[in-house]
């Protein structure tokens, strides 16, 4: 009987004590979408996972690393909206013990706007006086690199990840240059594309790998603010990262900058459809006018035609009215030379019938 009461406990302690392993392994964690600018900026405050993002875009180990967001502020008028910007810069120093610039934008949506605010920004970063190094007492400037982030893809390219590198090359032999000129890199610089719509969840690479955090297919529901994860799916070099973006949903301000950001978003969206709303009723209104005037010389052409066609008409019927004077000429012409023969004949004595 003993025996029976103690194996009824062990079944009823298996039915009743969760299997913690069960949970641990299919409950995904929610984490902050590194999307928003608030929350990148919470995950780049950390210098380790920084350097460790930026190191695995770049395929470089990079020693030092010194990250700053950038706010910049602009005012629209016209619905007094003011636009908080974040652009995050940081000087990098990698195992070669080169020094460079990294810019790094995140666009959410897509704006007609982009590509020219975009190349406003990196004229800024060229002309700022501050990029500099100073080496052997001589200002060194700091070559560029850019890494967007884009929440909507590019019209062609596929590729979720794209890296627009720079080559020299010998113009005349074509043959590769492998030195390196700080004039020439000074004044150009590599690019990193980011298509987040076009990450997969087969991640083919380290930094697909790594980007799976960026994914907005693992938005669980309607709230896009919030990512849903596994864990263990995650390489573990890369779970720092997913476990502050954890840390990040319970910090107040990062999610009211997060709503803050949906607004201004959805009030931009707004002004740009209104925009695009004007631009096609002023372009239909253009097209009207340009009709009304096409429509209006076709009317006259048709009026001149009509005239040609009279005039035409009253040609042909003088032409007639002329031949036909023509031809009542011509007979009595021929009558008059017809009664001058016989009148000859008669003044002669002969007998024109005889």
């Amino acid at each position: 009987m003993r025996e029976l009461i103690q194996t009824a406990d062990r079944r009823q302690s298996i039915q009743t004590t969760p299997n913690t392993d069960y949970f641990t392994r299919v409950v995904p964690m929610r984490i902050a979408n590194p999307i928003y600018d608030s929350v990148f900026k919470y995950l780049l405050e950390d210098n380790q996972l920084a350097k460790l993002i930026i190191s695995t875009i770049l395929g470089e180990e990079i020693i030092e690393l010194d990250c700053r967001p950038q706010e910049h502020i602009a005012q629209i008028a016209v619905h007094s909206l003011t636009v908080y910007r974040l652009d995050f810069a940081a000087t990098i120093k990698n195992a070669a013990g080169e020094y460079r610039k990294v810019l790094i934008e995140i666009q959410k949506a897509k704006f007609e706007t982009d590509i020219m605010r975009f190349r406003r920004y990196l004229g800024t970063q060229y002309a700022d006086v501050n990029n500099v190094r100073i080496e052997q007492g001589n200002k060194q400037a700091l070559p560029l690199v850019t890494i967007y982030f884009l929440g909507h893809p590019l019209n062609y390219i596929t590729a979720p990840v794209i890296r627009v590198g720079r080559e020299y090359y010998d113009l005349t032999t074509n043959e590769s240059i492998a030195e390196r000129e700080p004039f020439i890199e000074s004044l150009t610089h590599d690019s990193y594309i980011i298509q987040i719509p076009r990450l997969r969840q087969d991640h083919r690479s380290e930094v697909e790998e790594l980007l799976q955090v960026f994914n907005q297919d693992k938005i669980p529901g309607v709230n896009k603010h919030i990512l849903e994860i596994q864990e263990d799916e995650v390489a573990e070099r890369y779970r720092p990262i997913i476990r502050r973006l954890h840390r990040a949903i319970a910090e107040r301000p990062v999610i009211d900058a997060m709503d803050v950001e949906d607004e201004v978003l959805e009030e931009l969206q707004k002004l740009e459809r209104k925009a695009d709303q004007e631009r096609i009723e002023k372009e239909q209104a253009l097209a009207d006018k340009e009709l009304a005037l096409v429509e209006k010389e076709q009317a006259l052409a048709e009026k001149e035609l009509a005239l040609a066609q009279q005039q035409r008409e009253r040609i042909e019927k003088e032409f007639v009215l002329a031949e036909r004077e023509r031809e009542r000429i011509e007979k009595e012409l021929a009558l008059a030379e017809q009664q001058r023969l016989l009148a000859l004949l008669k003044n002669a004595g002969i007998d024109p019938n005889g």
